[in-house]
């Protein structure tokens, strides 16, 4: 199993700048800011309070509380404190769903582009991936039709993200209800439903869990977590809601690996939970105030495919018309732009070959050195 690509160019790029390169990366989908201060309070109180010995499984009752409750406000979705798993990252918890599902020769849907820890965890079980894929002509969402021929008697698990990693296409209510359709002729297929970029919405298209679709919540499981909205990604700290059966399954395999995530953490976790999206809003304008200066001056190359996202913190790039006998490949353009002092990931990574993806988690400054390097190199092909 490979070294994921976002973190090997993360690497690579972490040497070349130790080796005094002037580089950018734009490579991790961190974000930049530091968890907020009333989390940070909630996990200092948590220490002080002795929070340091073996929980629960499946999390403290009251982290689990807050979550249903974080369901119940944010996405109108109903679950019981049984029927939720915090895990130690919105990861764990997907590979915890991958464990009790996936047998080998099964067949697990995953549309590109598609986060690439997706297909690994579902090829670790011993399942087979069917990718249907859905370019920057058809906005990154797959259509009825595709999921329709992607399935099969022998599909387990449809598994997509919405706002996406890598693209931040996000799949509208009327989208979700179509691709929902199809499943009613698939009644084994069980969706993973990965929220973890919900908060990173810019306004243009509501956030919409496809769990509240009729007749989805009994085979869907809800994943998200605190690494993206709340910039908690170093806690490790995530959670999923699903039917009591897949609940159960998921911690049976969850006490044979990890136990419990961190205790410390679920006590930020529960704090920011109950305080909702609110306390983190001023990310959220930083982020969208950096997509629209980052993807203006991106567009001063003109052969560069570049549309407006509307969630996560991400430029997926077409580079299609750049790519020539010099550069055959996105990753060959990757590299070009690598040594003109900008790291991105290129789409092969994700499935889509011919993109290249660049997090603006990033300072403004950075982006704006970014992008003057980024149009200088593109322009100079």
């Amino acid at each position: 199993m490979a070294l994921p690509m976002t973190i090997a160019m993360a690497k690579k790029s972490r040497a070349l700048q130790e080796q005094g390169v002037d580089l950018i990366s734009l490579s991790l989908g961190e974000p930049d800011f530091d968890t907020p201060d009333l989390a940070k309070a909630a996990g200092i109180e948590g220490i002080e309070q002795n929070f340091s010995h073996y929980m629960p499984v499946s999390g403290y009752n009251d982290v689990r509380d807050a979550v249903v409750a974080k369901f119940q406000r944010d996405n109108d979705l109903n679950y019981t404190r049984s029927q939720i798993v915090v895990s130690t990252g919105a990861k764990q918890s997907i590979a915890n769903l991958m464990m009790a599902l996936v047998n080998p020769g099964d067949e697990v849907v995953v549309p590109a582009p598609y986060w690439v820890s997706y297909n690994d965890l579902a090829e670790f079980c011993g399942g087979t991936v069917v990718s249907p894929v859905a370019g920057s002509e058809q906005d990154f969402k797959i259509s009825p039709d595709q999921l329709r021929a992607a399935l099969s008697p022998k599909t387990k698990v449809l598994i997509f993200s919405s706002p996406n990693n890598p693209s931040g296409a996000m799949y509208r209510q009327r989208e979700l209800e179509a691709l929902a359709e199809v499943l009613r002729d698939f009644p084994n297929v069980v969706v993973i439903a990965d929220e973890i970029y919900e908060y990173l919405n810019y306004g243009e298209i509501p956030h919409y869990s496809f769990a509240r679709i009729e007749g989805m919540w009994e085979r869907t499981a809800t994943v998200n977590g605190m690494s993206k909205g709340y910039a908690m990604t170093g806690w490790r700290l995530g959670f999923m809601g699903a039917p009591d059966w897949l609940a159960e399954a998921c911690d049976k395999i969850q006490s044979q690996f990890t136990s419990g995530a961190s205790s410390i953490a679920q006590r930020a976790a529960m704090a920011a939970l109950l305080a909702g999206p609110e306390p983190i809003q001023y990310m959220v304008r930083a982020f969208r105030e950096r997509r629209d200066r980052f993807t203006a001056e991106l567009r001063k190359a003109p052969k560069l495919g570049l549309g407006m996202a509307p969630g996560a913190f991400y430029a997926y790039a077409d580079v299609r018309a750049y790519l020539d006998e010099r550069h055959p490949t996105s990753t060959d353009l990757a590299m070009y732009l690598l040594e003109h002092g900008v790291a991105g990931v290129p789409g092969e990574a994700f499935g889509t070959p011919g993109y290249i993806r660049f997090s603006y988690a990033a300072s403004q400054a950075d982006l704006d050195r970014a992008a003057e390097k980024l149009v200088t190199a593109l322009n100079a092909l």
